[in-house]
This record gives structure tokens, sequence and C-alpha cells, in this order.
């Protein structure tokens, strides 16, 4: 045997079993030959090859029988060459044998480990610290039932009956095969056709393939019978104007109730009189004119507060730039200036009727602090006419809130912390009053007297204080007159109690009588501590400043020789019980410690200082105005003694600056010039800058952090040679 192929003879007569195999292009052949005549015919047919497994065998048959191999029989005993890369290590025995176990995890390599997401609680974008480790590599969508399942069934069913309908006419490929080779041999027995020929016929023919009926979607497929037209749904709706509602509370003292009755028997009393006709005629015609006021009044007060909406919408449109820089807008030029800072301009505030009054007073709302009231007056003797009180607000710098004109000048203001509606002011006259801007009234609610106990010289300063063991509001106030005075709110009048009068060193002997007389002192300024309710310091016209307390109303406590002319303004320190600050129209300013002699610090400000304050957000910083028109803002923590921002709002040469007022939240400040306007600055970064967090560690804040850092800065300055009262 030598290759692969053998030829046999094949006769006519075939044994059926054995053409089976043959494929069906022979079988037809050899079908129409064997009708035709009967001649042998030779073919070659491939025998079947053998699997590797029985070669092996045969192989070793071979080697029991001792028979010899053919040709290259042993090239697969020989020894298998190993081939290695040219780089391959060459490692010994040992460490061919050694162990090294790896651990695989399920975290995916390529995950990333930096994924940041917004936090909506913490308002902040935070790292992810849970990352999905899995790794998709394919995803196919399907649906899938279980073969046991109603559903399944249901369409196994109808798929078998699919096949038992089609059975007839769709036929397997090897009945239409011989089928067609059957009519072929019947129709085609007189001309005998060429085997390429009928081969290539057989190819060209096309098997019909089987037509299976698609499954339409079972989990959303309906009957077109069934589906029906969905009329578009309607809403129909209605709506009406909500009844108008008033809360109303009130309480009832037994002064009240007796003015009720003496209402009610005052109108019975009438009704009994006669009344005469031509009082009566008059009296209707003034009731008519009366009612067509009121009327109109009514009409204008509806539309008002509308109108006053409407106004601040403008506004702010109108600013809406400014409005951005007071917000969010951050000098990013302090970056490069050191330690020094800068205001930056946002509003100017200018009422018509205050074109030629000054700023004597401002003060913020505690409460609301968008607002702010201002005081207008004048400080020359010989121009005092009028005054004006007014209430500002941040969202609409065009018009006033509130205003109340005076008679006489209005000299100074504060606003109460408990009641902000309640405006205590000092008047050039020597009056005190009390405004409820609640009440749609022009005149105040509270004021004095002579017969009151007023003062007799200008009320210079007001302070409203806790209410008194009896519930009551009350505030107090100082004057030239030498008086500190506690101002009480009872009923409908103001009762006064003298606290302390201001005296001075000096006795003044009359000559020709002999008679001693008490030169008493004027009083500028004062405030109160923040801690000690009972303790107050006040300012005088000397340059002196006397530590006073509620409990001792014959002598002072201690007393300081602060400045040569006038104290202006005086401040006890937002944060640290100890500390206060005073300035004079001598230049200075001055930081002292009430329980020392000496002050502890002392600025010289090239021009006469108008007002002083602590700032509310640090203890270290507070902020002066001159008459030449500049701001001087301090840090002592950066620069003890130079101001780290000295700027001019006002021409210095047509205006002066009298007062300077911190917001108790917002990084702004308010100033008021000679010349009755009010500039709203904002404060860069560097003006109030925090402290830097150290690694590791948060920043530390609170008054006792801001108290600490006073006290640092105040050892490296204080003697110690100093003995204290």
């Amino acid at each position: 045997m030598k290759g692969f192929t053998e030829e046999k003879e094949v006769t006519t007569t075939w044994n059926t079993r054995k053409t089976r195999d043959l494929p069906p292009s022979l079988f037809v052949l050899l079908e129409t030959l064997r009708k035709e005549e009967d001649t042998p015919v030779l073919i070659s047919i491939p025998p079947p090859v053998q699997s590797a497994k029985a070669i092996s065998k045969k192989f070793k048959k071979d080697d029991d029988d001792g028979t010899e191999m053919g040709d290259g029989g042993d090239d697969w005993n020989l020894g298998k060459a190993l081939i290695k890369p040219p780089d391959q290590l060459e490692l010994t025995e040992q460490e061919l044998k050694e162990e090294i176990t790896r651990v695989l995890t399920a975290n995916n390599p390529h995950a990333p480990q930096n994924i940041v997401r917004f936090s909506f609680k913490e308002r902040a974008y935070k790292q992810v610290p849970m990352i999905s480790q899995m790794a998709i590599h394919f995803a196919q969508d399907g649906n899938l039932l279980h073969k046991d399942s109603d559903e399944a069934k249901r369409q196994q069913s109808r798929g078998s009956y699919v096949e038992e309908s089609d059975a007839e006419g769709i036929r397997t490929p090897a009945e239409t095969i011989q089928s067609e080779s059957m009519e072929k041999m019947d129709t085609e027995e007189e001309e005998l056709p060429d085997a390429k020929a009928a081969e290539e016929e057989e190819e060209k023919e096309v098997i019909r393939p089987r037509q299976e009926r698609k499954i339409p979607n079972q989990f959303n497929f309906s009957e077109r019978a069934s589906q029906t037209f969905n009329n578009p749904m309607r809403e129909n709706g209605c709506q009406t104007e909500p009844p108008p509602r008033a809360n109303f509370s009130s309480t009832a003292n037994q002064w009240e109730i007796f003015d009720a009755y003496e209402e009610v028997l005052a109108k019975q009393m009438a009704k009994k009189e006669k009344p005469k006709p031509n009082t009566m005629k008059k009296k209707e015609g003034s009731q008519k004119k009366l009612s067509a006021v009121e009327s109109t009044s009514d009409d204008i007060s509806r539309v008002s507060k509308v109108a006053k909406i409407l106004e601040r919408m403008v506004n702010q449109n109108s600013f809406d730039d400014i409005l951005q820089d007071f917000k969010y807008f951050e000098d990013p030029s302090d970056e490069f200036r050191d330690q020094e800072g800068t205001v930056l301009p946002l509003w100017k505030y200018f009422y018509e009727k205050a074109k030629r009054l000054s700023v004597t007073g401002m003060c913020w709302n505690p409460r609301y602090h968008d607002l702010f009231a201002v005081a207008h007056g004048s400080y020359d003797f010989m121009k005092q006419n009028r005054g004006l009180l007014l209430v500002h607000s941040l969202k609409n710098p065009s018009y006033p809130e509130y205003q109340y004109s005076t008679e006489s000048s209005v000299l100074c203001l504060d606003i109460h912390n408990m009641y902000p509606h309640l405006i205590a002011v000092g008047f050039y006259d020597g009056c005190v009053a009390v405004y409820n801007i609640m009440e749609n009234i022009a005149k105040p609610t509270y004021k004095s007297s002579a017969k009151s106990g007023k003062h007799t010289d200008p009320v210079w300063q007001v302070k409203w204080q806790k209410d008194d063991l009896d519930n009551n509001v009350n505030f107090f106030s100082v004057s030239s007159d030498g008086r500190v005075v506690s101002w009480t709110l009872i009923k409908d009048e103001l009762v006064h109690t003298d606290i302390i009068k201001l005296t001075m060193h000096g006795i003044c002997k009359d000559a020709l009588e002999n008679l001693q007389l008490q030169i008493m002192g004027c009083g500028t300024s004062f405030d109160f501590h923040k801690e000690k309710d009972d303790l107050f310091l006040v300012g005088t016209e000397e340059g002196k400043i006397h530590k006073c307390s509620k409990d001792y109303s014959s002598e002072f406590l201690d007393t300081y020789e602060a400045h040569h002319m006038a104290v202006d303004a005086l401040h006890w320190n937002t944060f640290h019980p100890d500390i206060f600050i005073s300035c004079s129209s001598d230049w200075t300013v001055k930081i002292w410690d009430h329980n020392l002699k000496n002050p502890m610090f002392t600025f010289d400000l090239n021009s006469p200082v108008g007002d002083v304050t602590w700032s509310p957000y640090s203890s270290t910083v507070f902020a002066a105005v001159t008459t030449n028109g500049k701001i001087h803002v301090f840090d002592l923590n950066v620069n003890k003694y130079e101001p780290i921002c000295e700027q001019a709002i006002v021409n210095k040469k047509k205006n002066k600056l009298t007062h300077i007022e911190f917001n108790p939240t917002y990084p702004i400040i308010m100033v008021g010039d000679e010349r009755g306007g009010v500039a709203i600055l904002k404060l860069s970064p560097n003006l109030r800058k925090q402290p830097k967090a150290k690694k590791g560690q948060e920043v530390q804040k609170g008054p006792e952090v801001e108290k600490a850092k006073m006290d640092k800065l105040l050892s490296l300055v204080r003697d110690p040679d100093i003995k204290r009262n």
C-alpha cells in the first residue's frame, strides 16, 4: 500500500447499504449509468482517514511482532530540544523550586481613585470614598422565560402547532433532492446529460428554507381589534380669591378699660344732649370733607406698599453690578499689596431735604442688618434751625424708608437691641425723644420737656440699656450740662433719674460774697461696659475720661488725663473687657486699659479725629475718620505703628468726615460727612484677614481667641513697673 488512495472496480450491481454513504450527485450519476448499460466504472475513492490513536496502536503491534517499520519510523522517539529565548534568566534548581505566592484580588487596577462629587449637605466638593471595582466586558439585554411557566408552555404549544400545519407544504432538503432527481430521470431518459452539467444544475437549485412565524412581543402586545382611540385628557379648574385675613392681639390693662368706659359714657352723654340745627349742618360738611380726605389717604396707603416694592426692584436692577460687588467681589490686588488694604465705594446715600445738614449720628439696626438710621443736624450753634431723622435700606439707595422732621438739630441716636423699631434720639435743645417706626406718626412717641427734667444743654449721646427690675424700657443720655440721666418709658411719658453729675476739681470763689461755687463738667460722650452693666465711662470737653458706676452717684471710680481737647468718641472693646478706645480733636487716638493710668497705644493722625469705633469681627481692628476727609483702618496684630489702610473718601477742601460705623455681619462700613451724605464702603480682604490655619489644625474662632490675641499684643507693651489701681 503506497499513498492514501486505492482504485476499486464498481459494477452495476450495488448494495443499497453501501450507496447510502455516497453523495447525492454521485448517486444520481451511477443510477443513470446503470440503466443505460452495464459497464464497469473505475472510481477513485479516498480511504477513511485513520485517527492518531489507531496509528499508534498499529505501530505498537508491529513492535511486538518484530516486523520492520517504514522509513522515518524512529523520528518520534528522538529527544526533544528546548528552545529558550535569548533574554531568559538562568535560574538554579532552588530558585526554580521556590514557591512564589500571589494574591489575586477583585480590585480593578484601572478604576479611578480621585472621583469628586458635590455634597449638597456640606456645600462643598468631597472625594468619593467607595469606588466600584466592577469591570463589565459584555452586556446584553434579553427576555427569559422559565420553561415550566404558563407563558413558556403557551409559546411552545403555539410553535408545535405551526410545525404540524406547515409539515405538508415544507419538505426536508433530502426529500426535495430525491423527488427532483426522480423527475429528471423520468423526463430525460432519452438524453444523457454530462456529469459536470448535472452537478452545476444541482448547485443552482435553491432549497426553500423553513419559514418560521415571528413571535410577537409577549409583554407589550395588543390585538388590533382591541385598540381604541383614547380621548385626550382635559383639565378644567377655577381660581377664587381667598378672603382677607388679619391677626389681632392685644392686652387690656386697667387704664385701657377705664378709658373705654369713659369713651362710652361720653358718647351716651352726647346723645342725650339736644344738638343745635346750625352746628349740625357745619359738622355734616366737615365730616364730608374728612371722609373724602380719609378715602384718598386710604387709596394712597394701599398703593404705597406696592410702589415701594417696585421701587426696590428698579433700584436693584439699576445697581445690579454694585450688588454683585457687594456680595461676591473680592479685590484680587490685595495679594500684591503685602499687608495693606483698600475700601471699595458701593453706594452713596443723599437726601435732598438733608442737603445743608451734617451727619451727626449713625447706627445699624441690630436685627435687620440692611437697615440703618442717620441723624442730621448742625454742630454750629449759629446755624440751628431744623433737624432730620432718616432710616435707609441697602435695598433702596435712592430714597429713605422712613423720615422724621424735627424743629431742633438731631445730634445722636441709638436703636434698641430687643425692640429694633424703637429709636432714641437727642436734640440740640436738650430734649430726648423716642420714635416708633412701626407707627405711622410723624411725631415722636415719647419726648421729654422742661417739666419732665430735660437737659439744659445739647445732648451729645444716648444709649439703650437693659430693662430695669420692673421690666421697663430705659436709656441713658449725656449732655453739656454735666448730667448723666436715665430715662424710663412708663405709659405715655418719660421718667428721668439723675445718675451722676460731672464736676471739676477746681473751686471758684466769689470775692464779694466769699462763696465757694462748684464748677460743672461738660459731658460729650459715654459708653457702658459689655459685661458689667453698672460700669460706664464718660468723656468731657476738658479732655478727661471718668470711670463711673451706677451705684456711686457722688464720686468717680477713676479719672484719666486722656486728651488736651474734647473727647469726641469713647468705646469699649468688643471682645476684651479691660480695653477701651478714645479719640479727640487733638489729632490723637488712644487705646487704654481701664486698670492703668497711662494709655497702651497712641496714634497721631495729623488731623482732628471725628469718630473711632472697634470692628465686630476682630479685637485688634479699629477705624477712625478725620476732618481732612480720610478714613484710617488699623490692625494691631499686623502693624502696631501705622494704619493698614489710609484712603481719602471726600475732598478735604469742601467736605469733612464726621462719623463711622461697622456693619455687624457684612464686610462693609458706613461713613457720614458734613454735607449730609452717607457712603457705604466694602473692606478688602486684607482689612479683615483671619489667622491662617496650621498644618493638621483647625482655625480657632470665638471671643476667647480674640481676647487671647489682644492679651498677647498687650503683653509686649505693658510696663512691669506700672502699678495697677
